[in-house]
């Protein structure tokens, strides 16, 4: 079968893409920047990619028409446009549209469950995308889940940063809130086995493990996990707008998707029913077991995608093609080079740079200037990375966003997501027996000019520090 995958870069169509592959399906990724998707060389024979903007109407003629089923992917939970919820029903408008003219039979929509009167505007905003998708000529299938656990989600990763942070915590009231959290497999599991299934056509289902927990159940099971003791006390007095703060210091959460997870937990996601369990013959694990695999996979740095690397994590709104090429005219530039010992030792320093390696030389500056951008709104430096030793373009690499990560070519382009009077690029490229790095700073007016001489002082060492230690 020929399968269109919509939102192939996010944290599910990811994991998604090999369950398809595995199962004998060519698929069709749609992403909006070709630069942001990485195909790994055993599914590369079975995965086309195409660009498309489903809310611009032209690009969508690239979609073949001889498609079979599609899974549509996309989600936005940055909450940074006022309107946002028009934006998703324009993208699932022009969406119905184009594929009313291929063969598809069927449409699956992974959405979050919507069985409360009063829903948070994300959960609204997606309720009315399911009944856009229903209007269509195929039939569609709705899927409803509410939090899901996994290595690399959201939900699992400020779990994990609460929990590891904060011996006591003094919580939000909304702690207290319902929830049927799923594992990530399940998921997977119940997206695949709806595929081209007629029992599932023009239906919604609810999706969710066997456990109801409450937010905090949730955070002292995974204490119980690590075998750590912790103390939650909820208090009534912490507003929605502090709910967010507590979330966006505390762990690596964007202030963004903080604000639009505390308008979501304040709104209690339990199935309706679970029949499809039992239709797709899908005995879903218990929270327990979701948190154990899940650990066992950050343990082992097999995270096979992390709601980092999606671009609502930082700032970058645009295209990654479009920084590509880093700028000479009008800017600042710390050039530095030096010649190398070891190739291969020298490439797999460069992989494995920022998160838990850290930046090889003064990590107190590089953790103060992460320190200081979480205080100014920034992403700060808590994203980390993904994987220890392996980047992609697209992923976010502490405060940086990986451009262009070329191992066999020895080159490496960072672009600086940090709050900043202007634009900075970090780039490492080996060229013979001579690695060059480059930081490149294009300035914004008189701030970005003053902002630069700021930190001149400390280039001489940090970056002079780095180079060497990247090398011997």
């Amino acid at each position: 079968m020929k399968i269109l995958l919509t939102g192939a870069t996010g944290y599910i169509g990811k994991r998604l893409l090999p369950y398809l592959v595995g199962e004998g399906h060519t698929v069709v990724c749609c992403v909006r920047d070709k630069n942001r998707f990485y195909c790994p060389d055993e599914l590369q024979d079975h995965v086309t990619v195409i660009e498309v903007d489903f809310l611009k109407k032209e690009t969508l003629s690239s979609i073949p028409v001889d498609i079979d089923a599609v899974y549509y992917l996309i989600h936005s939970m940055s909450g940074s446009a006022t309107n946002f919820s028009k934006l998703e029903s324009l993208s699932a408008e022009n969406f119905v549209t184009r594929i009313n003219e291929t063969a598809a039979q069927q449409v699956i929509y992974l959405s979050g469950i919507v069985n409360d009167k009063s829903l948070s505007k994300h959960l609204s905003s997606r309720k009315k995308v399911e009944e856009i998708l229903n209007t269509g000529a195929f039939a569609s299938t709705t899927l409803r889940a509410g939090i899901i656990v996994g290595s690399g989600s959201a939900s699992f990763d400020i779990i994990r940063d609460l929990v590891n942070k904060l011996p006591v915590m003094i919580t939000p009231k909304w702690l207290n809130t319902k929830c049927q959290p799923i594992a990530i497999p399940d998921v997977l599991d119940f997206l695949s086995k709806s595929l081209l299934n007629p029992a599932t056509y023009n239906q919604s289902f609810d999706i969710g493990g066997p456990d109801i927990l409450t937010y905090k159940e949730m955070l002292l099971g995974f204490a119980e996990a690590k075998n750590l003791k912790r103390w939650i006390f909820t208090v009534p007095v912490m507003t929605p707008k502090l709910s967010s703060y507590w979330l966006y210091f505390v762990t690596s959460t964007s202030y963004r998707l903080a604000s639009a997870l505390v308008s979501s937990m304040k709104v209690e996601v339990v199935c309706s029913d679970t029949r499809i369990n039992e239709l797709l013959d899908v005995t879903p694990m218990t929270y327990k077991q979701g948190l154990s695999r899940a650990l066992i996979k950050v343990d082992e740095d097999k995270v096979a995608s992390s709601w980092k690397d999606s671009l609502v994590s930082g700032r970058f709104s645009s295209n990654l093609s479009e920084y590509l090429k880093v700028p000479k005219k009008d800017c600042f530039i710390d050039r530095r080079k030096m010649e190398i010992i070891d190739r291969d030792f020298t490439i797999n320093r460069i992989w494995s740079i920022g998160g838990e390696t850290g930046w090889y030389y003064g990590d107190w500056l590089w953790n103060l200037r992460g320190f200081i951008d979480k205080l100014y709104g920034g992403v700060g430096s808590r994203r980390g990375r993904t994987n220890r030793h392996d980047i992609h373009s697209g992923d976010a690499l502490d405060f940086w966003r990986v451009l262009y990560a070329n191992k066999v070519e020895g080159k490496l382009i960072l672009f600086a997501e940090m709050k900043l009077p202007g634009e900075a690029w970090l780039e490492f490229k080996i060229i013979n027996d001579t690695l060059y790095q480059s930081a490149t700073f294009r300035p914004k007016g008189i701030w970005g000019k003053l902002y630069w001489y700021s930190v001149l002082p400390f280039h001489g060492f940090i970056f002079q520090g780095m180079l060497e230690k990247l090398i011997k």
